[in-house]
């Protein structure tokens, strides 16, 4: 699996081996092939929320998008918003690393066929991301899900 990881206008100091190895370990739970391709983008709010205006409508910053890539070996692309992780791992009360490492996560589970719009889907997502991560901190392989979705 290759994951290319890069940052766009915008300082930080988190490990970038720790995000890949985070990503793969998200794809391989979720059963992409071994020659899928992710991209991985760390941006400012600024960036992000231009992206969010244009692609999805929405005005402002968010922390995450993304962009699936379609046929062939690109899974997709994941933009996060660098101040925004920074921002919510603060009011939540853990690292920079755990909140971006969890969107990465989160943005692998999107561009895999999982949803949060509902409830229900929303925790169904939010528990599988925090299995995954566990799973990437603490070398537990993770329960694959059956077939595609939040547990569906």
């Amino acid at each position: 699996m290759q994951v290319d990881l890069v940052t766009h206008g915008v300082r930080h100091s988190l490990p970038r081996r720790v995000l890949v190895g985070v990503a793969r370990v998200a794809m391989g739970a979720t059963r992409c092939s071994t020659r899928a391709e992710l991209e991985v983008a760390l941006v400012g709010d600024a960036t992000i929320a231009r992206l969010n205006q244009r692609f999805m409508g929405h005005r402002g910053p968010t922390d995450v998008l993304t962009f699936p890539g379609g046929d062939g070996p690109l899974l997709g692309e994941i933009v996060i918003s660098v101040d925004r992780a920074r921002a919510q791992a603060r009011r939540l009360g853990h690292s920079l690393g755990r909140e971006v490492a969890l969107l990465i996560v989160h943005g692998v589970l999107h561009l895999r066929g999982y949803d949060d719009r509902t409830p229900q889907d929303a925790a169904r997502m939010q528990t599988r991301a925090e299995a995954i991560l566990a799973a990437a901190f603490d070398g537990r392989r993770p329960r694959r899900a059956r077939g595609r979705g939040a547990g569906r």
